[in-house]
């Protein structure tokens, strides 16, 4: 007789499987959004996508000529990275690909790595690994909360930096000078393209179908202004190259970059061999940076968009889409990419509703490759070199710029040094420089405190002493710390009391730490040394006004006890009882009635 009973085996799988689909599930932001998906979102939704894609065609061809990759490259990366970031973004308005900074960053990092035995495709297919790799990493540990440790004055320098080098890279390309040494950086490529004008060695046609292209947009956004100029502009071009056969004149146009093709998107695996992972460590910096850059573009954009929209993001979620997307990329073929700030507001601008639109916008570029790569392949060079200055101008964020030029000396001098460096460095090396001296400036703000002195008044209060003269004689020293205890304020802290601990009248200093926050080892060591002091030279040290977490360390490292219990006050209700215990205890050790025991009080207060 047969046995009809279940196999355990099976329904072991089977509960596995759908636990995982749920789990996967769970971790879609998309799939809640379809849960509850209206029927007038779709025409929304694809009204919103169509936008996006015209604006992507262009610019994704403009980014190829940037990179130095082939154009298919690039496209497939709005195609495919487009694709699987809306799946995973809890953004209902990014948009994922490839980016200006981006594929600034990637020409650079190919030129300088020239010398490895890749390919530039190799290349570019190993970094979105990596880049992918580091966001997925960064998201799934709960890092993206990180991100807000980095200035904004840093991201500002840094995206003018770029718009600077897309402005200034497209140059020879509408002046029709053929040959620069783009490895010259900023001002090689901008004084060789000047010699060569001086000189008269440029193609006149190439110019002129710059300057005609310039004209054109400049007629479509004043006559139709809701119409899709760059769009509109670049199908008149194609068709009018196409039917005057005008890349006969010199004209250089798509086909000439690396024509493309009708093609689906193909899994190509792994980006490199087991034998050739030695070159990893060589390009992990550059991984690094783009990996940052492309986190604080994704949280940056998507948190100002949902602002605008009334919507909650996860920044975590943020990174986790980014890092999907690059690794899909580098599995399907195609450049890494980031958010995209255009492209995203487009997305918000024709009122997306859903994360649907970046999906839908991604099937659009996808049939436009299959059925228009040939009149797409007719695009002249100078045509999207002028698409891309425009870009470039509109990146400019003049408002930004003005605040971070004008809010603080520190946001002045880390936008300075940030545009400096990217202009005149290694673009993964100033994201460094930028974040290093934006930290650097912080500390040293944090760790500069200054006194002031303080003194009881008549009706028992601390207030601040107006006029010196009047002081008496002093034996107690009573020092309010506020602000920031740790290792960078403690040698300044250090040295400042043990200045005053140099006045032999003081007998006993009363150290009031109510509203100091975050000791560590070296303010801990620094409060030691300092008692250390006051002992062999016959005199107290006495704490008062201590928070649960400031106790916790001095009872965790020893210092409590070295000190004494019985000379340590924590805080109470009343902010001034803990220090007026302290000043009991003072009077009990000099052996003074309280009313006879002249007080000094010092307040730190932060420089402003």
């Amino acid at each position: 007789m047969a046995d009809d009973s279940p196999n355990p085996t099976a329904q072991f799988l089977q509960q596995g499987s759908a636990s995982a689909r749920r789990w996967l599930l769970e971790r879609l932001p998309v799939w809640q959004e379809f849960k509850n998906y209206r029927r007038e979102y779709f025409s929304t939704d694809l009204t919103a996508a169509a936008t996006v894609a015209l604006v992507s065609i262009p610019q994704a061809i403009g980014f190829a000529l940037i990179a130095g990759l082939p154009p298919l490259m690039v496209v497939m990366s709005v195609v495919v990275g487009g694709f699987v970031a809306a799946l995973f973004t809890s953004s209902r308005h990014l948009v994922f690909g490839p980016t200006n900074s981006i594929s600034i960053i990637l020409a650079a990092t190919i030129y300088s790595f020239a010398g490895l035995a890749l390919e530039p495709t190799q290349i570019a297919l190993l970094l979105a690994f990596l880049i992918g790799a580091i966001q997925l990493g960064a998201g799934l540990a709960k890092m993206g909360d990180l991100t807000q440790f980095i200035s904004r004055a840093v991201v500002i320098g840094y995206s003018t930096a770029i718009a600077v080098l897309l402005i200034s890279a497209q140059l020879p390309y509408l002046a029709g000078v053929v040959e620069v040494n783009r490895g010259a950086g900023l001002f090689g490529v901008l004084i060789d393209t000047f010699v060569q004008l001086f000189h008269g060695d440029f193609l006149p046609y190439s110019a002129g179908m710059g300057a005609l292209t310039f004209l054109l947009f400049e007629a479509i956004e004043r006559f139709f202004p809701r119409a899709p100029a760059e769009f509109i502009g670049l199908v008149f071009i194609a068709l009018l190259t196409q039917f005057l056969r005008l890349d006969s004149l010199g004209i250089r146009t798509i086909t000439d970059e690396g024509a493309l093709t009708a093609a689906l998107p193909s899994f190509v695996g792994m980006p490199l061999g087991a034998t050739d992972l030695t070159v990893v460590p060589a390009i992990l910096s550059a991984a690094f940076a783009l990996a940052i850059l492309g986190m604080l573009e994704a949280i940056s954009i998507s948190k100002t968009l949902a602002t605008r929209a009334g919507q909650r993001v996860d920044a975590n979620q943020e990174l986790i889409s980014m890092g999907a997307a690059n690794v899909a990329n580098s599995l399907f073929g195609a450049m890494p990419g980031s958010a995209s700030f255009a492209r995203s507001a487009t997305n918000f601008a024709n009122g997306a509703k859903t994360q649907a639109s970046a999906m839908l916008s991604s099937g659009i570029v996808l049939v436009a490759l299959l059925f228009f790569s040939s009149l797409i392949n007719y695009i002249p060079v100078p045509s999207i070199a002028a698409v891309l200055f425009r870009v470039g101008l509109r990146m400019l964020p003049r408002e930004q710029i003005f605040i971070a030029r004008r809010a603080t000396r520190a946001d002045a001098v880390v936008f300075w040094v940030t545009l400096v460096s990217a202009l005149f460095l290694k673009l993964d090396a100033a994201i460094y420089v930028g974040v290093g001296t934006s930290l650097a400036l912080f500390l040293r703000k944090a760790a500069r405190p200054s006194l002031v002195e303080y003194t009881f008044n008549d009706t028992g209060n601390l207030a601040q002493l107006e006029e010196k003269e009047k002081r008496r004689h002093a034996q107690i020293s009573i020092i309010h710390v506020e602000g920031e205890l740790f290792f960078g304020a403690a040698e300044l802290f250090h040295s400042q009391v043990r200045a005053l601990a140099d006045d032999d009248d003081i007998k006993i200093f009363i150290l009031r730490l109510k509203n100091a926050r975050h000791l560590d080892a070296t303010t801990v060591m620094a409060l030691l040394e300092l008692n250390d002091y006051l002992q062999r030279t016959g005199r107290k040290l006495l704490i008062s006004g201590i928070s649960a977490d400031v106790e916790r360390v001095l009872t965790n490292s020893g210092a409590l006890e070295r000190i004494g219990p019985e000379n340590v006050f924590p805080a109470e209700v009343n902010p001034t009882i803990s220090t007026k215990r302290a000043l009991e205890r003072a009077t009990q050790l000099l052996q003074l009635p309280a009313k006879d025991a002249e007080v000094r009080i010092f307040y730190d207060r932060p420089q402003q």
